[in-house]
């Protein structure tokens, strides 16, 4: 039975505090995922991202999957989150959206931020977590080609071994060029049961995936191999939406051209993109693009419980 003790066990280097549940699994070899926090604090306003934090981890432990929510609470880097730890984060004022370049800053600040796919990547290697769920990755933004606007998610699934369980790149982004910047760098691209790529609300997109698995026994032999041949870098597993939650692709599109065009009107830039769009969506959308949101993460945790517990057989 998975314990629920959140009694934390502090390591020395690097500077992570494990909750004694994620500890305990990590020692014995059983299946842990890892989850990331920007939906809590960038992702949902509250009370919703506290019912969806919760969710989630209750959907790996329904699963027999040790959930390791993954936070920054006053420069604390926390694996695995207590209730009370969960609920400061969601009512955290100003937190901070960290990736790479920002983590290290955070913790020597003593700042509070949810992490982004790629600081989540990167804490779940140093812990020896293998598997991540999210929503969706970002990507190359449109119009990237002149403004270099790229997310680090990509560079760090070229450089992390971290299998990312996803629903595609979010539509807001560029997909083709996002699919040729991963494809350069040698990330190989899953759909899950599917040979279209997931658009993040819609279940597929007009381009296809590199590559095609059926079930998480497959997809942790792919990870077997890799590291038998020393390949370093993740795996990006897409999974669609399940299709009664998702909105069509071609009808989601019209919605996003929208709200990036009130973002330019608005004049937002940088980091406040992508928080942006997805509530100005959401008024769109009439609260659909926020259903379909809980809906695939919960989609993706629990794709990414039984991959994490194909690998633990």
């Amino acid at each position: 039975m998975i314990g629920t003790s959140h009694r934390p066990t502090t390591t020395s280097q690097p500077p992570l505090t494990l909750s004694e549940d994620v500890a305990e699994a990590l020692r014995a070899g059983r299946p842990v995922v890892a989850l990331e926090s920007t939906i809590i604090t960038h992702g949902m306003p509250y009370p919703d991202n506290m019912a969806m934090a919760r969710q989630v981890e209750q959907d790996c432990r329904d699963h027999k999957v040790v959930p390791a929510t993954i936070a920054v609470l006053d420069g604390a880097i926390l694996v695995g989150m207590s209730p009370d730890q969960l609920t400061a984060l969601a009512k955290a004022s100003a937190p901070m959206k960290l990736s790479r370049a920002d983590l290290g800053f955070a913790v020597a600040m003593g700042r509070t931020g949810g992490t982004t796919v790629s600081a989540t990547m990167i804490c779940a290697a140093l812990t020896g977590i293998a598997v991540f769920a999210t929503g969706g990755i970002g990507g190359v933004h449109r119009g990237g080609e002149a403004s270099m606007d790229v997310s680090a998610d990509l560079e760090e699934l070229c450089r992390t071994t971290v299998t990312v369980v996803c629903a595609g790149a979010k539509a807001i982004l560029d997909l083709p060029r996002t699919l040729e910047y991963l494809e350069t760098r040698g990330v190989p691209v899953v759909g899950f049961g599917t040979d279209r790529l997931p658009a993040f609300w819609s279940r597929e997109s007009p381009w296809r995936v590199p590559l095609r698995l059926d079930s998480p026994e497959e997809i942790a032999r792919l990870m077997a191999a890799r590291q038998a041949l020393g390949l370093g870098g993740g795996v990006l597993v897409t999974n669609p939406i399940p299709a009664a939650d998702e909105i069509p692709y071609d009808r989601m599109a019209l919605l996003v051209e929208q709200a990036l065009a009130d973002a330019r009107e608005a004049g937002i830039e940088g980091k406040a993109v992508t928080p942006f769009l997805l509530s100005r969506l959401l008024t769109l959308s009439d609260g659909a693009s926020l259903t379909a949101n809980i809906a695939l993460v919960r989609n993706n945790v629990q794709l990414a419980a039984r991959i994490a517990t194909a690998i633990a057989a």
